[in-house]
């Protein structure tokens, strides 16, 4: 067995894994994702269930305390006298075991005989019922007082309210229930308050069996305090707002607002890392609220182990599976090695290297016999191979000489054509002198002014094409440098400036200038090449029409200023339009001109951020358009 047997074989194996293990993957997730997904509707179901025995417990002891306030305090009303409210609050304590104490006290001044404030107080104290006049001491102000006043209704008051934050315990809370009482109609004229013990509450609330070890329960009042909680530190002086920070257990927050808001739902809530499972619902005919929380791990218990045993049965079905893969694999590739063999040696130059051909069907039979097809086909086109190869190398060493030789030449003609129209501008420079010191020294000016003039503007044209001709062959300075924007140009005075030294080379032109900009408009540009860009198009202008109805205009937007040039005459032939600003282009072949006028026009606009445009629906002649940005 050949190294290449094992590598071939690990690597066709780490494929097939590589291919199952991700639909294994996405089907073993949907399964656990159904199962948990199970779990938790049967903790659902489980722990609704417990909730909602829990609070029929709840709500049968607290509608015994309403019952007996109720039946009791039609009887208040009835017999409104001292007398009869000691003993109505005595007998109402004594014959209801859900009442842990009972207050009847009237508005102030509601019963003049017995002074300004009247209370009584009765209490059960296990085996002995005190029933007392409380002394005279403003009871207006406490809670269970208020509630039932201001409220007009019967109604339950938290137990904390009454008490300072620090004075309260779950072996001395009380809840009540006020009823405001009316003797004499609809005034009310006093409050009969109906106690009970907390801690007999949670009695009653933790005798239901809890469903998971670590389970609890919670009750929140109306602001989201603690009124029943298995951290006894956190009872009666905090809330659930208070105890948590928004940041670190949003859960817990979100679940302490749809509490106090009188919601009933199911959320999964967060805190402190630990996930929980808390079933909530309002206690009716209160403002509290009455969760069940569980750990979520308790919650998915059976989960968890189901999980352990179906990944060791996985991962024992894997290994077995992956490894009678492998056998089955090793005993099908042993031709493979005997292939590899044969193409080692061919592959080395032993084209004599004889690849047999195999009968049967299956795809490393198939896999040989093409081999062999290919060893024949290589030994009887080697020959030809060399001998083009041989042809390949020739010609390319042939092409990498002409291609040096021409960028040799093409360098030599461009230094040439340099060189020229440096010996060229010289003595037109010279030239150019000479007419004007002629023209300023001269007395009769009949015949040579006119020739010195002839002179000048023919040194004119000539320095015009020099110009020209430098600009279409300059490749040594870079555009940035070359078309640096460093001057602050008049629009108005370059437009005119143009118009003026187009007249020096047509003195008979016949020209028309107009611009709604103000003189003291100014744009940010290179003053040399844009007077040349604006001489360009006033030149043709003149020259391929009559010359003598030449307009400039200059226009503006809120970004551009735009020069307009037109003319009168025969225009732009409709079907060379789109080739206007190509190198070496001339519509008229009778011309003078070297058909690189409108190239450097656009080249120019281009590197000063302007854009050249030929007017396309002007059909008086030619109108071309340069738009330079402000």
């Amino acid at each position: 067995m050949s190294k290449f047997h094992q590598i071939l074989s690990k690597k066709i194996f780490l494929a097939i894994f590589l291919l199952a293990f991700p639909l294994f993957v996405v089907c073993l997730s949907s399964f656990f994702n159904n199962v948990q997904v199970l779990q938790h509707e049967k903790a659902l179901q489980r722990t609704s269930s417990i909730l909602n025995t829990t609070m029929q417990h709840v709500t049968y002891f607290l509608n015994a305390i309403e019952t007996a306030a109720s039946s009791n305090a039609w009887l208040l009303e009835e017999n409104f006298y001292p007398e009869s409210l000691q003993s109505i609050s005595y007998r109402l304590v004594r014959n209801n075991n859900s009442v842990y104490s009972c207050t009847v006290s009237t508005e102030p001044d509601a019963l003049p005989q017995s002074g300004r404030y009247f209370s009584v107080y009765t209490v059960n104290e296990g085996d002995t019922i005190l029933t007392m006049l409380e002394p005279d001491f403003d009871y207006t102000y406490r809670t269970w007082y208020q509630a039932a006043i201001q409220s007009e209704k019967a109604c339950w008051v938290d137990p904390f309210s009454d008490f300072r934050e620090g004075s309260i315990s779950t072996m001395d809370a009380i809840g009540s229930y006020s009823i405001p009482l009316r003797p004499h109609g609809n005034k009310i004229e006093g409050v009969v308050s109906t106690d009970f013990s907390f801690n007999r509450l949670e009695e009653i609330i933790n005798d239901t069996e809890l469903p998971y070890p670590s389970a609890y329960y919670m009750l929140l009042g109306a602001d989201g305090r603690y009124l029943l909680h298995p951290q006894s530190n956190l009872l009666f002086r905090k809330t659930i707002f208070s105890d948590n920070d928004s940041i670190q257990n949003p859960d817990v927050i979100t679940l302490g607002r749809e509490m106090v808001s009188g919601k009933e739902g199911i959320m999964h809530v967060v805190k402190d890392g630990v996930k929980y499972h808390v079933c909530y619902a309002p206690v009716p005919g209160t403002n509290w609220s009455l969760a069940l929380v569980c750990l979520d791990d308790e919650v998915l218990t059976d989960f968890y182990n189901l999980l352990y045993i179906i990944v060791a049965v996985v991962l024992v079905g894997m290994l077995f599976i992956i490894f009678l893969a492998f056998i089955v694999v090793r005993n099908n590739m042993r031709p493979l090695n005997r292939l590899l063999e044969a193409t080692k040696k061919i592959a080395n130059g032993q084209y004599d290297e004889v690849i047999e051909r195999s009968n049967r069907k299956d795809i490393i039979a198939k896999l040989q016999n093409a081999f062999a097809l290919m060893q024949e086909s290589i030994v009887s086109r080697n020959e030809s191979i060399l001998r083009m190869t041989e042809q390949l190398n020739k010609e390319n060493e042939e092409l990498e000489q002409a291609t040096l030789q021409a960028e040799k030449s093409l360098e030599e003609k461009r230094l040439f054509f340099r060189h020229v129209l440096r010996q060229i501008k010289t003595p037109l420079d010279v030239i150019d002198g000479l007419t004007h010191v002629m023209l300023d020294n001269i007395e009769s000016r009949s015949n040579l002014g006119s020739v010195a003039e002839t002179m000048k503007l023919n040194a004119a044209r000539l320095i015009r094409r020099t110009y020209m001709l430098y600009d279409s062959s300059d490749k040594g300075t870079p555009d940035k440098e070359k078309y640096a924007r460093n001057d602050e140009v008049s629009c108005n005075q370059i437009a005119k400036e143009s118009i003026e030294h187009v007249r020096t080379l047509n003195p008979t032109m016949g020209s028309h200038f107009e611009s709604e900009l103000p003189d003291d408009v100014c744009i940010q540009t290179n003053h040399l090449y844009l007077k040349r860009s604006l001489c360009e198009i006033i030149l043709n202008a003149v020259k391929f029409s009559d010359g003598k109805h030449i307009t400039v205009r200059v226009t503006q937007t809120d970004t551009s200023v735009s020069f307009i040039i037109e003319d009168v005459g025969p225009g732009m032939p409709k079907d060379s339009q789109n080739l206007f600003t190509q190198p070496f282009m001339k519509f008229d072949m009778e011309s003078r001109g070297l058909g690189v006028g409108l190239p450097l026009v656009k080249r120019h606009m281009s590197n000063l951020g302007g854009e050249l445009i030929l007017d396309t629906d002007y059909d008086q002649g030619c109108r071309i358009i340069l738009v330079m940005p402000k």
